[in-house]
């Protein structure tokens, strides 16, 4: 009589599992596994294999919370990746702005906020990154980056080893910057002013072709 209903359970549908999930995650919080896998329907281990599949991809994490006697449960959350998951609304918000701002200003004017905004966040991202190698912190930058919703990486380049090149293969502002070019300037500046010690260059430009934008950066190099 039972063997039914834990086929059923071992092979829910991954896709409605995983929306399951961010979606009992959004309402409450958080969750352990055991209370996911039961609004689920599907088994505690099922569940787990869930989970830790979302946090290698950066939309959940998870702290340890002792619930009674016994090794204690992990509660599971969303990320800021997680949280934008879901359409929020705010690139409709962006773009409308910068429309009404490119026509009541001039395009000087406009490029200024733009690179004073550059300017504020590259401190910020300045101190979350911290000090260390320029590895280290490029790493810390694509993490960064890879909650702000950008599907980022960092690799040597291979015909330098004094070089590095981040590269951003999902843009959270492609829509705003196919209109409003001067977006991918201000991203530029981002990058020089976070790694004022390094000499920085695009190398790759989605709107020109390619499927990623690219920036290579080289310490000490004419910074």
């Amino acid at each position: 009589m039972s063997a039914t209903p834990q086929i059923s359970r071992q092979h829910a549908d991954p896709a409605s599992t995983r929306e399951a999930v961010f979606g009992m995650l959004l309402r409450q919080g958080e969750a352990t596994a055991g209370e996911l896998a039961e609004y689920q329907s599907v088994s505690v281990q099922v569940m787990r294999r869930h989970l830790r599949s979302l946090e290698d991809e950066g939309f959940v994490e998870a702290s340890p919370a002792s619930e009674g006697p016994g090794r204690p449960s992990n509660r599971w959350r969303l990320t800021a990746k997680g949280q934008g998951h879901f359409p929020d609304g705010s690139d409709h918000f962006a773009l409308g702005l910068l429309q009404s701002l490119a026509g009541s200003l001039s395009s000087e004017t406009l490029q200024e906020l733009l690179n004073q905004q550059a300017l504020q966040q590259a401190g910020v991202y300045r101190g979350q990154i911290g000090e260390g190698e320029l590895q280290q912190r490029l790493e810390r930058l694509v993490e960064l980056r890879r909650q702000a919703g950008y599907m980022a990486e960092c690799a040597q380049d291979p015909d330098d080893d004094q070089a590095w090149v981040v590269s951003e293969f999902h843009c959270s502002v492609m829509r705003i910057a196919e209109q409003f070019p001067c977006v991918c300037d201000q991203e530029l500046q981002l990058i020089r002013h976070t790694f004022p010690d390094c000499q920085v260059e695009r190398v790759q430009w989605r709107l020109e072709k390619g499927h990623s934008c690219g920036f290579r950066l080289i310490q000490g190099r004419d910074a």
